[in-house]
């Protein structure tokens, strides 16, 4: 299953068709009178996956990454990569066609305001950029002494003669048991957070799915169905239903009606036709800063309305797991670890032997948690990354790059969506006897993440405050990693979900029932790499006779982590103290869901620590 998907991709994403696609969509640009085209790997929603329909940098260049930007010139290509795909960016495309540019060495609209040619007229498609990008990309081009020109069709679309077609996943319900809330009360709080705006476009299908209680399958790994809707200010317009713009065809009789009760329902095509009426009756509308087409907002304010763009206020309140979604979650993640600990079983058997690939064991993993009977879809496709594929953060395993696992160290990060729960684990395992500087490596990653987990933090600390938890072990021997230390994690809905972070640039407060990541790493680049990853849930912690209200993390990621990477001499007694803590409970949540021989093997993989 895995190799025909890989496969699959292959075939959409190919960089020995760059130079034909590239020519094409040149010609288009010419015919157009553009001298140049921004090609963001986006969709209209800005999702993290997109349908294979809106793969278009994929499509161009080959470049399979969830973020990047290609800038074609009619003489000159470039892509820009984040730190997470500036080494898979190579392997992917056809570098003598597409230069890769880190954006960590400079913006793409410096990129442009340095190197755009005087007078050149740049084109973009108003549906895939935010008005906050579009703002930014048009003082570059400004400055290069160029135009910034929107298109009415993307010319991708128009030379891409095998596009397929757009989604029609069918829509469910998501129960109340799951959801803790109802749609109706959901829908008021949204309504009641708008102030003086009379209404907000929610574009972000993760906050349509959320605040109606429904999921789909547009997409892969993330249960979205890929819609609209404008919720209005009840106070300033009393009568007027929410309105969900969503294609008739993935609703049976039965949702239809049900939502209906909730909603006025109508096609995605009547939105823009809706939003100049709201703008020419001089209504305020709230656009999501990070999700919403430039598109959309132009036309309230075209119109003569008023659009504000700024934060979802849908965003915390989704972040803000209730007391059915943690439950949910932690019943999630228990059996997903009995699956992790299944396959970790398995791996110690097989992967001494040299002939398991890095598909072997992704295919493995995805069994055990089919074997659930319970998984929907994995929450990404997962990372298996032997030797120096570890080392590339976001490596994706494909049928040209699979590779042996041999000796050394083997990194599998994976989750799984289920019903009740999303779940995101990252272990690195040892193949063999592990090197002294292996060791040491993991073990400073291991300390850091100990140190997240163990963070004691007062109401209002931002993620960008105690990042430097996590990496403190590794500075003190000149090292680091380029990625954050934790994402948000939502409830059955996307495995990255914002706005909470644990990261250098966060300034959002974490507040109770928010659900993060803790997965530093450390990569030795061409060699191997190190990451390990639990999830966590923010919670009160009661302090004895403390004078402000503090937070702490219930970790709820439950496997063992590899004790045969663990450097005794680098970790203190509390250090220590939590591994076999950790452990402990691993044991004693875990043996009752595996197999006896499974049990027996989690036992010694779980032994207690001692200090030397």
């Amino acid at each position: 299953m895995f190799e025909s998907l890989f496969q699959s991709f292959e075939e959409v994403a190919d960089p020995s068709l760059g130079h034909e696609r590239t020519a094409l969509l040149r010609s288009k640009l010419a015919e157009l009178g553009l001298d140049g085209f921004l090609v963001p790997r986006a969709d209209e929603h800005q999702n993290e996956y997109v349908p294979p329909s809106e793969e278009r940098l994929a499509w161009l260049s080959g470049f399979t990454g969830s973020a990047g930007l290609a800038v074609v010139l009619a003489d000159r290509a470039v892509i820009f990569v984040d730190g997470r795909y500036i080494l898979a960016v190579w392997d992917q495309v056809d570098t003598k066609l597409f230069e890769p540019v880190a954006l960590a060495d400079i913006s793409s609209e410096t990129w442009l305001a340095k190197h755009l040619p005087q007078g050149a007229k740049l084109g973009y498609d108003p549906w895939l950029h935010t008005p906050g990008q579009i703002e930014r990309y048009r003082r570059a081009v400004e400055a290069a002494g160029g135009e910034l020109i929107a298109v009415d069709t993307n010319p991708i679309d128009s030379v891409w003669q095998d596009r397929p077609a757009i989604p029609l996943g069918k829509i469910n319900l998501h129960p109340k048991k799951f959801a803790g809330e109802t749609a109706e009360h959901k829908l008021e709080r949204i309504a009641g957070s708008l102030g003086t705006r009379d209404a907000l476009l929610v574009s972000d299908p993760h906050a349509v799915a959320w605040a109606f209680n429904i999921r789909g399958s547009d997409v892969a790994h993330t249960p979205l169905p890929l819609a609209y809707a404008l919720i209005f200010n009840r106070e300033k317009t009393a009568d007027a239903k929410p309105r969900l713009y969503v294609d008739a065809r993935k609703l049976d009789a039965s949702l239809r009606d049900k939502l209906l009760e909730l909603a006025d329902l109508a096609e995605p095509a009547a939105l823009e036709a809706d939003l100049v009426a709201l703008g020419q009756q001089k209504k305020s509308v709230a656009f999501d800063q990070a999700t919403a087409p430039a598109k959309l907002s132009e036309l309230v304010a075209g119109a003569g309305g008023h659009h504000e763009i700024g934060p979802d206020p849908i965003a915390l309140m989704k972040a803000r797991k209730n007391k059915a979604e943690l439950k949910g979650m932690r019943e999630a993640h228990r059996r997903d670890g009995a699956a992790m600990i299944a396959f970790l079983h398995w791996f110690s058997l097989n992967a001494p032997s040299g002939r398991l690939t890095e598909i072997d064991a992704a295919e493995a993993l995805e069994t055990f948690r089919r074997d659930t009977r319970k998984l929907k879809d994995v929450s990404f496709p997962s990372i298996a990354a032997a030797g120096p594929n570890a080392a590339i953060p976001h490596y994706h395993v494909t049928n040209k790059s699979n590779r042996k696992i041999g000796k050394g160290i083997f990194l599998i990060d994976s989750g799984g969506q289920y019903e009740d729960g999303t779940t995101d684990i990252t272990r690195t395992l040892a193949v063999g006897r592990p090197t002294a500087l292996m060791r040491d490596r993991f073990t400073r990653v291991l300390k850091g993440h100990i140190a997240i987990a163990r963070a004691v933090f007062p109401k209002g600390t931002s993620g960008q405050q105690i990042d430097a938890l996590a990496r403190m072990a590794l500075w003190q021997a000149g090292l680091d990693f380029d990625h954050g230390t934790g994402h948000g994690v939502g409830s059955y809905l996307s495995v990255h979900e914002g706005p909470q972070r644990i990261s250098k640039v966060s300034s959002v407060a974490l507040e109770p029932g928010m659900i993060l990541s803790n997965e530093p790493g450390y990569y030795n680049a061409g060699h191997w790499g190190i990451r390990i990853e639990n999830l966590v849930i923010v919670e009160p912690r009661e302090i004895p006779d403390a004078e402000r209200e503090m937070l702490g993390f219930e970790t709820i990621t439950l496997a063992p982590i590899d004790l045969a990477l663990v450097e005794p001499k680098l970790l203190d007694a509390q250090e220590i103290a939590w591994l076999n803590a950790y452990h402990a409970r691993v044991l004693a949540e875990l043996s009752p869901l595996v197999a006896p021989d499974v049990a027996r093997w989690l036992k010694q993989a779980t032994q207690k620590l001692k200090k030397p």
